[in-house]
């Protein structure tokens, strides 16, 4: 794994941090930064949405917008936002949650132009339902099918490090760690209920995900929520470490220093959320819309509620219920010590534990196997997407099929340090090859995104006319 660590320390050393926060901010101006002054309108687009009738999605063309947006939040909220928060915490301190915060205001808009691409230039599928993303916007937008290809490779390897392994890997460390369970015997169970749903096709997911990801939201969210709640004496505190660790280049008491809040808070911030990497965006292509722009909207909410919400409950939860030092998990860093109940999902259970005792854990465990079993659908999904990309061969695609669950039974019994040195490793060859691929088609999505906008403001116009 020394090549893996070696590739993605040299990955996000700063280019690739540099190119993240660039084309977020260019999104950014370029559409007036909309994720801020424009809040009415993407809130009122999809939340508002929710309350109203809509009509029902045409049958074989795609799925509900929804369902399209819990498939995706299914693949990104997951290991990334309980583990990877803790980890990112202990690596690079509080600090890390300030640049995460950051990542997610710029990749509100990255995010956007992504939906807004990804559904400009889908297409009907064999089956006649919609697909597209990065390799379809890569392929007709920039006319380089070869380096859709070479996206696709770097996909169907993502979503079997940190799409797979990863997930797999928290999920039987949680359960070990809580009812003492096998790590092998929950990677085989996990195997097989995975590859049953995942025969199904974007429809059976997307519909799982539908029911799953708001009931398993609300019990983490709530829960977190009370955690801070009772420990409210300590939240100015943790605000103030979050602050100060994320600019001073030494914290005070020799803390950590602001590279490493920087390198990590990023790194896992775009982990949370995907906005650059592109993956989101094929389950967001699927939609049953009409309007590119309306889908992008949903993309901007994905990434607010994937990291300003949920990665800041696990965050304060840790950061103020005492079961986090930053002095010491920095001595512990540097003598390389680190041990396993401070990384990963045992630290925020015991954030959770400080309240709720070994109901804690169990709360943890409970939504870690919910976020990660959906992680794990979504993840399949975009791997057999990438599969299809490169080759229409029936039995090549089957090899990736077999391969999928044979990865999750390997995560679960892997070491958790080197699973997240593929996950940072693949991600940046991601956005490596997606970025430049958004900005270069940034004049297209922006002006979609205007025309849309436009409509939008003229129907609240005839709105107000008419009453």
């Amino acid at each position: 794994m020394a090549f893996f660590k070696a590739l993605g320390d040299w990955l996000w050393g700063g280019p690739l941090l540099a190119a993240f926060l660039a084309v977020g901010l260019w999104y950014s101006f370029g559409s007036g930064f909309f994720q801020i002054f424009g809040l009415p309108t993407w809130w009122r687009t999809t939340v508002g949405s929710l309350f109203r009738r809509r009509k029902s999605s045409k049958e074989g063309r795609g799925v509900t917008q929804l369902q399209a947006l819990s498939t995706a939040l299914a693949a990104t909220i997951g290991t990334g936002s309980i583990a990877g928060v803790a980890t990112a915490i202990v690596y690079g301190g509080p600090g890390a949650v300030f640049w995460m915060w950051m990542s997610a205001l710029l990749g509100m808009m990255t995010g956007c132009g992504e939906k807004i691409l990804a559904v400009r230039h889908r297409e009907k599928g064999p089956d006649g339902r919609w697909q597209g993303g990065p390799m379809e916007y890569i392929s007709k937008g920039l006319r380089l099918p070869g380096l859709a290809k070479v996206f696709a490779l770097f996909c169907i390897a993502e979503t079997l490090a940190g799409g797979n392994l990863a997930q797999a890997n928290s999920i039987a460390t949680a359960l070990s760690a809580s009812v003492g369970a096998n790590p092998m015997v929950v990677g085989v169970v996990l195997a097989v209920v995975t590859a049953a749903v995942l025969v199904g096709g974007i429809k059976r997911i997307g519909k799982l995900c539908e029911l799953l990801v708001p009931a398993m939201a609300l019990l983490f969210v709530g829960s977190g929520l009370a955690v801070i709640g009772v420990n409210w004496r300590a939240v100015p505190e943790a605000f103030r470490m979050i602050v100060s660790y994320a600019f001073a280049p030494r914290a005070a008491a020799g803390g950590y220093a602001m590279g490493a809040a920087l390198r990590y808070g990023v790194a896992r911030g775009v982990f949370t959320n995907e906005a650059g990497l592109g993956m989101s965006a094929i389950a967001h292509a699927c939609a049953d819309v009409d309007q590119p722009a309306e889908q992008g909207m949903w993309g901007i909410f994905e990434v607010f509620f994937a990291t300003i919400i949920i990665c800041t409950v696990t965050a304060l939860v840790i950061l103020t219920s005492g079961v986090y030092d930053p002095v010491q998990a920095l001595a512990l860093v540097e003598a390389g010590a680190v041990p396993d109940g401070m990384l990963g999902a045992p630290l925020t259970a015991a954030g959770f534990a400080a309240l709720f005792g070994e109901a804690g854990e169990w709360i943890v465990s409970v939504s870690l196997v919910l976020f990660a079993f959906t992680s794990l659908l979504g993840s399949g999904y975009y791997g057999r997407r990438g599969m299809e990309t490169l080759t229409s061969a029936q039995w090549v695609q089957g090899l990736y099929q077999l391969a999928f669950p044979v990865c999750i039974i390997l995560g679960a019994v892997g070491d958790l340090t080197a699973v997240w040195q593929l996950v940072d490793a693949f991600n940046g060859l991601l956005a490596a090859v997606n970025l430049p691929a958004l900005l270069l088609l940034s004049p297209e999505a922006l002006h979609l995104l205007r025309v849309w906008l436009r409509g939008q403001k003229k129907k609240l116009e005839n709105c107000a006319q008419a009453t």
